[in-house]
C-alpha cells in the first residue's frame, strides 16, 4: 500500500481510519463464519425430522419387485422380521458377552494388583502389625529406647540454608 505523504495530523486520522477499516473487515469475516456455521446446522436440522428407518421394511422394499401375491409378501416380511430379530440377539449376546469380558479383566487386573500388594516386603497393612509387635519386643529387650535423631555432616556448608537449631542459639 502506498503511504500517505500529506500533514502529520491527517497521517495519524488516515491510520486511525485504515484500522477501523481493518476492524470491521475481521468482523465482517467473523459474521461470515457466524452465518456458515447457523446454515450447517439448520442443513442437519432435517434428518432430526426424517421418517424413521427401519432396516426390515428397506429390505423388503429392494426385495419385492413388482406385484408379489399376498401370502408370498407376508412370508418373506415375517422371514425378514425373524432374521432381524436374531441379528439384534447376536448383538445383544455380543454386548453382554463384552461386558462380561471387561469384567473379567478388571477382577484379574484386581487380584493381580492384591497379589503384587501381598508379594511386597512392607505391605502397609502387615507393616502396622508387625511395627506394634517389633515395638512390643523392644520395649522388652532394650527398656526404654531413644530415636536416633540423624546427624549433620559437619564438611559440608549449610550456612545459606535455615536452621532452627542455629536460629535458637
Amino acid at each position: 500500500m502506498a503511504q500517505y505523504k500529506g500533514a502529520a495530523s491527517e497521517a495519524g486520522r488516515a491510520m486511525q481510519l485504515m484500522k477501523k477499516r481493518e476492524k470491521e473487515r475481521e468482523q465482517l469475516e467473523q459474521l461470515k463464519q457466524k452465518i456458515a456455521e447457523d446454515n450447517m446446522v439448520k442443513a442437519n436440522i432435517d434428518k432430526k425430522f426424517s421418517a424413521h428407518y427401519d432396516a426390515v421394511e428397506a429390505e423388503l422394499k429392494s426385495s419385492t419387485v413388482g406385484l408379489v401375491t399376498l401370502n408370498d409378501m407376508k412370508a418373506k416380511q415375517e422371514a425378514l422380521v425373524k432374521e432381524r430379530e436374531k441379528q439384534l440377539a447376536k448383538k445383544e449376546q455380543s454386548k453382554e458377552l463384552q461386558l462380561k469380558l471387561e469384567k473379567q479383566k478388571e477382577r484379574k487386573r484386581k487380584e493381580e494388583q492384591k497379589r503384587k500388594i501381598a508379594s511386597l516386603s512392607f505391605n502397609p497393612e502387615d507393616e502396622e502389625e508387625d511395627s506394634e509387635e517389633e515395638d512390643a519386643e523392644d520395649e522388652q529387650d532394650e527398656g526404654p529406647s531413644k530415636k536416633k535423631k540423624l546427624g549433620k555432616n559437619p564438611d559440608v556448608d549449610t550456612s545459606f540454608l535455615p536452621d532452627r537449631d542455629r536460629e535458637v542459639s
